[in-house]
């Protein structure tokens, strides 16, 4: 139940189409989400097990960093493993570049300010066309080029765009336009400035991402002010979630950013109250149960639980399922926004799961257009 308001609409910048493997970026495609393996990329094992708990999160694409030969030899298997498609990620040796993409990577990650000369990037480039590889222009804050840094003083935003541009050249010098590019920072405004910029300077598509962002808390919090601001302004195709945390927990963050700005819908809508002295049942313990409870459901669907009766009857009215707290150890149940019948407390977790899943299901027998993301 999201019914569409002319005030909820956000106009995406329009940029071109490339393709990550089978992933679509740019143009009119969803906004994708990325994460990347923490693993030791030799161990194919660790690697290819932690990109499926990310893919079953809704991970989109997964980079997977190839610092040494050991890296780039295991990618070979672990692309032939992974339900997503694998962006190889480099720094400093370009020959890592070159073996990702012989190694079946779907697109490769190259630094500027440290990948080395045109030269060398010629050879990155010949190798994701023979091999059908998009690639990522990834400029860094903190790792911008040596003549950037003594034209400007100190990382700033005119500098990452100036990297980047010079590299957008480059390729399209070499004749290939299978790129995105990004300009990360860990500084908000920093990164939010470099990357106005850059969307007006180009129509290629753009990686999202607040680098180096912290923790789960911390990160989240840095992410969502960052992100958010660009995505409401139109601005960004792809984004990775930076996080001192579970690469799990960087999908799942970047999913909520997208979903409280409609830009992309999956799973559970949980809406809940704070809680206060007025509940009529424990809000907190109850929703963290359900969050658990319902990771599994994929299908976008929003479920409201409110503690007591001052909101919950209006919050219930806007979303698939409802409970709200009233009196007497029960609540009452909403379904599609109607009042439907009262449940005990101490039933209403196992009650609340089983309505959701049944009209989880309910949409989906829908067809595509009702259960799309």
């Amino acid at each position: 139940m999201n019914p569409v308001r002319p005030w909820r609409n956000i106009e995406r910048r329009k940029s071109r189409r490339i393709m990550v493997g089978n992933v679509p970026v740019g143009g009119d495609a969803p906004i994708s989400v990325q994460t990347m393996t923490n693993t030791d990329s030799s161990d194919v094992a660790a690697t290819v097990a932690q990109i499926q708990r990310a893919a079953e999160a809704g991970a989109d694409i997964v980079r997977v960093s190839t610092p040494d030969q050991p890296a780039t030899a295991a990618l070979k298997e672990i692309v032939r493993e992974s339900p997503v498609p694998i962006v190889a990620d480099i720094h400093f040796h370009y020959k890592r570049a070159i073996e990702a993409a012989e190694a079946g990577a779907a697109c490769l990650r190259i630094n500027p300010g440290n990948i080395g000369d045109e030269k060398r990037v010629a050879e990155v480039i010949r190798a994701a066309r023979d091999h059908g590889c998009s690639i990522r222009i990834g400029v860094n804050a903190g790792s911008l080029e040596k003549h950037l840094l003594e034209k400007y003083g100190e990382p700033c935003p005119q500098a990452m765009v100036e990297s980047g541009l010079d590299h957008i050249r480059i390729l399209q010098d070499h004749d290939f336009h299978e790129f995105k590019i990004s300009v990360k920072a860990s500084d908000v405004f920093m990164a939010a400035a470099a990357y106005q910029q850059l969307a007006e300077a180009t129509d290629a598509p753009i990686h999202l991402g607040i680098t180096e962002a912290g923790g789960l808390m911390s990160g989240t919090i840095k992410s969502a002010i960052g992100l958010g601001n660009l995505l409401w302004m139109g601005i960004g195709d792809t984004l990775r979630v930076s996080l001192s945390a579970d690469p799990v927990e960087e999908v799942k963050v970047g999913f909520e950013i997208l979903k409280s700005l409609g830009l992309r819908h999956r799973g559970v809508n949980i809406i809940s109250c704070p809680s206060c002295a007025r509940q009529g049942f424990d809000v907190i313990k109850t929703v963290e149960i359900l969050e658990e409870r319902l990771e599994h459901i994929k299908t976008p669907m929003s479920l409201s639980i409110i503690g007591c009766v001052v909101n919950g009857p209006g919050e219930a009215l806007m979303t698939d399922v409802g409970f709200t707290g009233g009196g007497a150890g029960s609540g009452m149940v909403y379904l599609a926004g109607a009042q439907s019948h009262k449940m005990s407390n101490d039933q209403m977790v196992d009650h609340i799961v089983e309505q959701v899943e049944k009209r989880a299901a309910e949409i989906e027998a829908q067809g595509p257009a009702q259960a799309a993301e």
